[in-house]
């Protein structure tokens, strides 16, 4: 099933909605999946569009601190794992927002029920060189990253 929504546009359900979209991540043009929790009516809770029209509005402020907070986490698992210590090729050392950008790409943004926090709430999903199985997730609320983790993170 296909609508036309006024905010998220054209989308297409398969057990949640779903559409490609272009969006400019740190000056690249970048196709990535944006995907809403809804029913099949295709009904979506006005917390839904508030978020999801806050983040784009917010969005090119938004991207260093997305770099930051992967940063922080990326080097936070390298410590855990002992990677700091002992050699891993797939954890070098990182010291810089522009080396991690080499690390990651964008991958979808996530726009769950609105219910589900108190505030406005969107999931961003990477690809990551360090973890291809898992992936790399951010948790926004109110556009402040509040948990990074793996992909499931933003689900």
């Amino acid at each position: 099933m296909t609508i036309n929504d006024p905010i998220f546009g054209e989308l297409m359900y398969d057990y949640g909605w779903s559409r490609v979209i272009t969006i400019d991540f740190f000056g690249n043009e970048t196709e990535i999946d944006l995907l809403i929790d809804g029913e099949e009516d295709g009904q979506f809770d006005e917390g839904q569009y508030t978020a999801y029209q806050s983040l784009m509005k917010k969005w090119h402020d938004l991207q260093p601190s997305f770099l930051d907070s992967i940063l922080e986490y990326y080097n936070q698992k390298r410590h855990e794992l002992g990677y700091d210590i002992e050699l891993n090729e797939n954890y070098p050392l990182v010291e810089t927002t522009n080396q991690m950008l080499k690390m990651i790409s964008l991958d979808g943004i996530v726009v769950p029920y609105a219910d589900i926090f108190e505030a406005r709430h969107i999931g961003i999903t990477f690809n990551c060189t360090w973890d291809t199985e898992n992936g790399l997730g951010l948790r926004l609320l109110n556009e402040k990253v509040t948990e990074v983790g793996y992909q499931d993170v933003a689900i």
